[in-house]
C-alpha cells in the first residue's frame, strides 16, 4: 500500500489528464454525431427548398398557360360577337353562297328597300306649307 501511495504522489498529475482525455473522446464522439445530424438536416432542408422552388416554378408556368388560354378564349368569344362587315360586292356574293351567308345575308329585294330608305332619308326637308310647320306654343288657359 505504501508503494501505491508513493506512486500516486509521484504521478498525481496523470489522474486529471486521463480524465480530460476521456472527456475529450466523449466530446469528440458527441461532436461528430451532432455534425452528422446538422449535415443531414441541412441536406434535408436544401432538398425541401429545391422541391418548393420547382413546385413554385411549375405553378407559375401553369398560371401563365392558363392566362394565355383564357386570353385566347376571350379573344375568340369577342371575335365571335363582332359583326361581319362586308364591303366588296364579290365578297358578299361569295359569302352568300356559304351556309352561314345564306342565313345572314339579305335578299336582293331587302337590300333595294334599304337603299331606297337611305335615299329617302337623305332627301332635303320638304318645302314650306306642306304641313311641316312648327308646332304652335300652348295658348294660355282662359280665366275661370
Amino acid at each position: 500500500m505504501t508503494a501505491a501511495l508513493a506512486l500516486l504522489r509521484r504521478f498525481w498529475w496523470a489522474i486529471p489528464i486521463i480524465g480530460l482525455a476521456a472527456a475529450l473522446l466523449v466530446t469528440r464522439e458527441t461532436l461528430a454525431d451532432r455534425t452528422a445530424t446538422l449535415t443531414a438536416e441541412r441536406q434535408a432542408w436544401t432538398a425541401e427548398i429545391d422541391r418548393a422552388e420547382r413546385q413554385r416554378a411549375e405553378i407559375e408556368k401553369r398560371n401563365a398557360d392558363r392566362l394565355v388560354q383564357a386570353t385566347a378564349t376571350y379573344a375568340d368569344r369577342l371575335a365571335a360577337r363582332e359583326p361581319i362587315i362586308l364591303r366588296s360586292t364579290n365578297t358578299v356574293r361569295e359569302y352568300a353562297t356559304t351556309d352561314a351567308g345564306r342565313l345572314r345575308c339579305r335578299g336582293a329585294d331587302r337590300v333595294r328597300a334599304i337603299d331606297a330608305l337611305d335615299a329617302e332619308l337623305a332627301d332635303p326637308a320638304p318645302p314650306a306649307g306642306s304641313g311641316a310647320s312648327p308646332v304652335p306654343a300652348d295658348a294660355p288657359a282662359p280665366a275661370g
